[in-house]
């Protein structure tokens, strides 16, 4: 479909090109991950005042996996205990971190009124697929296990992420509906990956190829996977899944230059044909990953207040 990106949209893509940032296939993923974060002060906005924003440790078979807990100054209470938001970063499983995305986690605790934990899962390649998700079902099994020591409401736990984050969300939601973790409230998926096949038209049409590129896509799937036998797995592609029946609500977003896009508005059709309430925001005029960036991009923070306020009517 014909993509007309908005005009704030188009002069920070106009900016990155004039900028000749190399491409992370081309630089290695130690050195993406570098220029990913340091490319956050750049686009994130002014961060809003919270209560506290702290560092958690969660008990995992490997190991400790980091996280951080942001408590607003204004929480919805109900018997002294607050909603939560576990969310995971965006970043194609390779690069991205607690730090990348601090600025987003504080808008929704913020505005949300609810706590947010963010999950400092482990990367590819060092560590494949299923590490991710591992630590993905690892980390809302323990805060919901935790919940009361944490001021949480276990009955109002959700997840989301944005990208490669909204796809761990995705399989979080399937893995938890199974049986494996607490029954979640509701689930947020920001342009989420959802079919690791990349097969349909927005991966190969050249308006969608802005920042996030199909050659980028591949490079982050060929990390992340350990063979084309994994492309069924639907812990890799949620897509895949058998049934999506009995999910919690979801919100879905996509953007209209996004590799994702078909994608993601697929698993919003696959989810709501499944009886799952389904919320479903459409931003034509922007790319892959503006979300994080509201210091440019005034859709970013709309998108940001409306996911929020779509979390306050969970609860």
């Amino acid at each position: 479909m014909p993509v007309v990106l908005d005009p704030d949209a188009a002069a920070v893509y106009k900016a990155f090109q004039e900028a000749g940032r190399p491409p992370y296939e081309t630089v290695g993923h130690v050195k993406a991950r570098e220029m990913y974060l340091a490319a956050r002060p750049v686009a994130n906005p002014e961060p809003p005042e919270l209560e506290s924003a702290k560092p958690l440790s969660i008990p995992a078979p490997h190991g400790a996996i980091p996280a951080r807990i942001y408590t607003p100054k204004t929480l919805r209470k109900a018997d002294g205990l607050a909603p939560c938001l576990v969310f995971y970063h965006g970043g194609g499983w390779v690069i991205g971190d607690l730090d990348s995305h601090d600025v987003v986690c504080r808008k929704l605790a913020h505005e949300g009124e609810l706590i947010v934990i963010a999950i400092d899962y482990r990367l590819a390649p060092e560590h494949k697929f299923p590490a991710a998700v591992d630590d993905a079902i690892t980390a809302v099994k323990w805060v919901a296990s935790n919940a009361r020591e944490l001021g949480i409401d276990a009955s109002r736990l959700m997840v989301g992420g944005d990208s490669a984050g909204g796809n761990l969300a995705a399989v979080t939601a399937l893995a938890t509906r199974d049986g494996n973790g607490p029954k979640l409230a509701g689930q947020v998926l920001i342009y989420p990956a959802t079919d690791f096949a990349m097969k349909h038209p927005s991966h190969s049409e050249p308006e969608t190829s802005i920042l996030l590129t199909h050659s980028v896509v591949k490079w982050f799937c060929n990390h992340y996977l350990n063979s084309p036998a994994d492309i069924d797995n639907w812990q890799a592609s949620p897509a895949r899944a058998k049934s999506l029946a009995g999910l919690p609500p979801a919100y879905v977003m996509t953007a209209g230059a996004d590799p994702l896009r078909d994608e993601g508005d697929e698993y919003a059709a696959k989810l709501k044909a499944a009886g799952v309430p389904v919320t479903y925001k459409h931003f034509s005029g922007q790319f892959h990953g503006f979300f994080t960036m509201g210091k440019l991009l005034q859709q970013a923070n709309v998108a940001a207040t409306d996911i929020a306020n779509w979390l306050k009517t969970l609860n």
